[in-house]
C-alpha cells in the first residue's frame, strides 16, 4: 500500500502502454503511424506493428510480465483470456524473447465453448482476436493483456467490444452532421463518454463458503428476514469500517496500476453495501474498464478474507445493487453537447440533442429494457431503490419546464426575475447539475448527462451503451437528413425556424416518456399504461424486443449488428434465462434434501422428544408442542414444496423459447414456494439448529 501520496501520479497507469509510455519507447514515425490509425481507423502496416509489439514487449518484461494474452469479451458477459510465453527456443537448449507484430495484432483461440447464438456450429472451432488499437495493452498477474475484439471465422462479431465500437462511430458520424449545421467547423469527432458506478457486497469468506447458494448462484436463496437490515438508514454514507477500508484503498491502488480512474468511495444503503465511482473516460475504455474493475474487486477481497458479490439481489428485502451508466456526448474539442450554453445558438443545439435523445428513448424503451433483462435483475427492478421496469425519463423542474413552454407555445418566467418567450432563439439558463437525482427513475437527466439506473451490477454495460449510441445516432440522422433536405443553409433565419419546428413537433410527440414523479407509486403504473407505455416487468417479457423488427432495423441501417448477429444475442439471452433458473433450482433442491429439511426434521425430533418427556412428567408443555406442530406442518408442506419444484425440473421443455417460458411461469413459483416454507421454519427453528448462516451472520459480518 502507498503511504507517500507523492507517489500516486507515478502509481496511476504503471502497468498500462499507455500513450505517454508509447511516446516515449517508440520511433517518432511509428508513433505518429499508431496516432493517425486510431483517428481514421486505418490498419497498421506490419512494420509499424513490429516496432509495436518490440516495444510492448520489453516494457512488459521490464515489468516482470512473462506471457502475454489477447484479452477479449465474449458475449459470456465476462472476459477471455489465453495466455502465451514470450519464449521462443534459440540454438544449443536456449530461449529468445520474442512478440511480433502478427501477435499482437491477431490471434486465434479456439472458440468452440463460447457461446454464439446459433451462428456458428460447435465443431466449427475458429476464430479471430484483433488487437484494438484505441485500447491500451496493461499487464495483469505478470500477463500483457492486449484488449481486443472476437469475430467468428465468417466475420460475425462473437463478442460485446466489435458492435460498442460500430456504435461509437455511427452516433459520431451523425452528431457531427448536426454540428456542421449549426456551423461548428472544428469538431471531428463525438465521443460518447460513460462513468459506471459499481454497487457491491462485501461479506466474510468464512461465512460465505458455508452458504451453498451463494457459491453456485451469486445470491441467497433461502433467508429469513433479520431483526435489523437497512430500516435505520444508518450504514448509507456512514463512517467505513476498518477492515472494509483497508479493502477499499487496496482495489484504488489496483486500480489505479490499471488506469482506472477510481474516485469515490462509499458505503450504500444495505448493510455490507458499498460503491464505486470512476471518473468518465469514453465509452470503449469505460467498459473495458468496468470489466477490469469487477475482476479485481473479486480478487482483491480474496486478499482480505472477503467475498464480492455482484449480483443484482444477493438478498431479499434489502437493496440489491444496480450499475448506473451515465452516458453523455463529447466533443474531441472538450465541449458536452448536453450542456446548455451561454448563447441562444448553443441552447438550440443542446434542446435539438435532447430532443433526439428524448425521441429515441421513447421509441426504442423496449429495447433499452431489453439490454438489463436477466433474471437476477427481476429480484431488483422496482424494489429497494432501484428504479421500476417501465422506462421513463427524469429532466426536473426547470427544463421540464422549458419542455412545456415550447410544446404549449407558451412564455415561463425565469426564477421570478425575468419572463421569455421560448423558442430556439431564447432559453433560460439551465445551470449544471440543477436537477435532482431522481432515484425512483430509470433515466435521469442530472445537470450535463443522463443516468440509466436500470443496469445490474455484474451486468456488461457495452450492451446498454450499444443502444444508447445507436438510437442517438439514428434520430440525429433522421434530423440532419430532414434539416438537409429542406434547406438548411437558406439563411439563418430559415435554419432556426427549421429547428424550431422539429424540436415542438419531437418533444410533442414523446412527450409522454417523460415522467419527474414518484416511480415507486402505484399510480405511475396506472398512468404509463394510459401513456402507452410498456411495462416489461420481468426478463420473460422483455428479451422478445431483441427481435422486434423496428429494433433490428435500428442495428442493421447503422451497420452494429447483422440481422443474424442480433438473433444470435437473443438466442443466447434466452438460454442464459434458463441455464440460471435451473441451477438455482437444483442448488436450492440440493440445500433442502442435504441440509434444510434433515436440520429442521431433526429438530422437531428433539421438540417431540421434549414434549414427551414433559407430559410424562406432567409439566407444563405449550412451547413444545406449539412447536413440534408448526415443525411438522411445515416440514411436510416444504418436503411436498420440494417434490413439485424436482418434477418441473425434469419437465423442462428442449425447445429453447418454451424453456424459458417454462421456467418462469412453472419453476420460479415452485421455487418461491420451497423458500417461503424454508425461510417460515427458520424462524422457528433454534439458531444452532439451522445449517447455514443468517441473513443476520451475512449483512454484517465484513466489520
Amino acid at each position: 500500500m502507498m503511504n507517500d501520496t507523492g507517489h500516486f501520479p507515478a502509481l496511476f497507469g504503471s502497468m498500462v502502454f499507455n500513450e505517454d509510455t508509447m511516446k516515449e519507447r517508440l520511433s517518432p514515425s511509428c508513433y505518429k503511424q499508431w496516432k493517425q490509425s486510431v483517428s481514421d481507423g486505418t490498419p497498421l502496416e506490419i512494420s509499424t506493428a513490429n516496432e509495436i509489439a518490440e516495444a510492448m514487449k520489453q516494457w512488459a518484461v521490464e515489468k516482470g510480465a512473462t506471457h502475454y494474452t489477447h484479452w477479449f469479451q465474449p458475449m459470456t458477459g465476462v472476459t477471455a483470456e489465453k495466455h502465451d510465453s514470450f519464449i521462443a527456443p534459440a540454438e544449443k537448449g536456449k530461449i529468445v524473447l520474442e512478440f511480433s507484430g502478427k501477435e499482437l495484432v491477431r490471434g486465434e483461440p479456439d472458440a468452440s465453448s463460447f457461446p454464439s447464438g446459433g451462428l456458428r456450429a460447435t465443431f466449427e472451432a475458429r476464430g479471430y482476436t484483433a488487437w484494438d488499437p484505441t485500447s491500451f495493452a496493461f499487464i495483469k498477474e505478470k500477463s500483457l493483456c492486449i484488449p481486443t475484439i472476437f469475430c467468428s471465422y465468417s466475420g460475425h462479431a462473437l463478442d460485446k467490444k466489435t458492435p460498442l465500437l460500430r456504435s461509437m462511430d455511427a452516433v459520431s458520424k451523425q452528431a457531427v452532421r448536426i454540428l456542421r449545421l449549426f456551423g461548428d467547423e472544428t469538431t471531428n469527432r463525438v465521443i460518447a463518454q460513460v462513468g459506471a458506478e459499481q454497487e457491491y457486497f462485501l461479506l466474510d469468506k468464512k461465512l460465505y463458503n458455508q452458504r451453498e447458494d451463494l457459491i453456485m448462484a451469486g445470491r441467497t436463496l433461502f433467508g429469513a428476514k433479520p431483526p435489523r437490515g437497512q430500516e435505520l438508514e444508518d450504514h448509507y454514507f456512514g463512517a467505513i469500517r476498518p477492515r472494509v477500508a483497508a479493502y477499499m484503498q487496496d482495489l484504488d491502488n489496483e486500480l489505479w496500476k490499471l488506469g482506472v480512474l477510481s474516485k469515490t468511495k462509499h458505503n450504500e444503503v444495505a448493510p455490507s453495501q458499498h460503491e464505486m465511482a470512476p471518473i468518465y473516460s469514453d465509452a470503449n475504455a469505460a467498459c473495458d474498464q468496468n470489466q477490469i474493475t469487477m475482476e479485481i474487486m473479486k480478487k482483491v477481497a480474496d486478499r482480505h478474507g472477503l467475498v464480492c458479490l455482484l449480483h443484482e439481489k444477493p438478498f431479499a428485502g434489502v437493496n440489491g445493487s444496480g450499475k448506473h451508466d451515465n452516458w453523455s456526448l463529447g466533443t474531441d474539442t472538450g465541449r458536452n453537447l448536453f450542456k446548455p450554453g451561454s448563447t441562444p445558438r448553443q441552447n438550440a443545439q443542446f434542446l435539438l440533442f435532447l430532443t433526439a435523445f428524448i425521441k429515441g428513448v421513447d421509441e426504442y424503451q423496449d429495447m433499452l429494457r431489453a439490454t438489463v433483462a436477466t433474471p437476477g435483475n427481476d429480484h431488483r427492478l422496482g424494489a429497494q431503490e432501484a428504479p421500476p421496469a417501465v422506462v421513463s425519463i427524469f429532466l426536473g423542474d426547470d427544463l421540464s419546464a422549458v419542455v412545456d413552454s415550447i410544446i404549449n407555445d407558451t412564455v415561463m418566467t425565469n426564477n421570478g426575475k425575468r419572463t421569455l418567450d421560448i423558442g430556439v432563439d431564447v432559453m433560460p439558463p439551465i445551470p449544471q447539475d440543477n436537477t435532482d437525482r431522481n432515484r425512483t427513475s430509470p433515466m435521469a437527466f442530472t445537470g450535463n448527462k443522463f443516468e440509466f439506473r436500470m443496469p445490474g451490477s455484474s451486468l456488461s454495460i457495452s450492451g446498454p451503451n450499444i443502444v444508447l449510441n445507436t438510437m442517438m445516432a439514428h434520430e440525429l440522422m433522421l434530423f440532419a437528413d430532414e434539416l438537409e433536405a429542406t434547406g438548411a443553409h437558406n439563411g439563418q433565419a430559415d435554419f432556426d425556424k427549421r429547428v424550431a419546428a422539429i424540436i415542438k413537433r419531437e418533444l410533442t410527440a414523446h412527450r409522454r416518456i417523460i415522467f419527474d414523479g414518484n416511480g415507486y407509486d402505484e399510480s405511475w403504473l396506472a398512468e404509463a399504461k394510459r401513456r402507452g407505455l410498456s411495462n416489461l416487468s420481468t426478463a420473460v417479457d422483455a428479451l422478445p424486443a431483441y427481435i422486434a423488427e423496428k429494433n433490428i432495423s435500428l442495428f442493421t441501417d447503422h451497420a452494429i449488428y447483422t440481422r443474424e448477429e442480433v438473433h444470435a444475442r437473443y438466442n443466447i439471452h434466452v438460454e442464459n434465462y434458463t441455464a440460471t433458473i435451473e441451477i438455482e433450482a437444483r442448488t436450492m433442491i440440493d440445500m433442502l434434501r442435504k441440509e434444510i429439511m434433515p436440520a429442521v426434521s431433526a429438530y422437531g425430533t428433539t421438540l417431540c422428544e421434549g414434549l414427551a418427556k414433559r407430559k410424562a412428567l406432567g409439566l407444563p408443555s405449550k412451547y413444545e408442542e406449539e412447536h413440534a406442530r408448526a415443525n411438522c406442518l411445515l416440514c411436510d408442506s416444504l418436503h411436498d414444496a420440494c417434490a413439485k419444484l424436482e418434477k418441473s425440473l425434469r419437465e423442462v421443455p428442449a425447445d429453447p423459447e418454451k424453456a424459458m417460458l417454462f421456467c418462469h411461469n412453472v419453476i420460479v413459483p415452485h421455487m418461491n414456494e420451497c423458500r417461503s416454507f424454508a425461510d417460515e421454519l427458520e424462524t422457528i427453528t433454534e439458531r444452532s439448529a439451522w445449517p447455514f448462516p443468517t441473513y443476520s451472520d451475512l449483512l454484517f459480518s465484513e466489520g
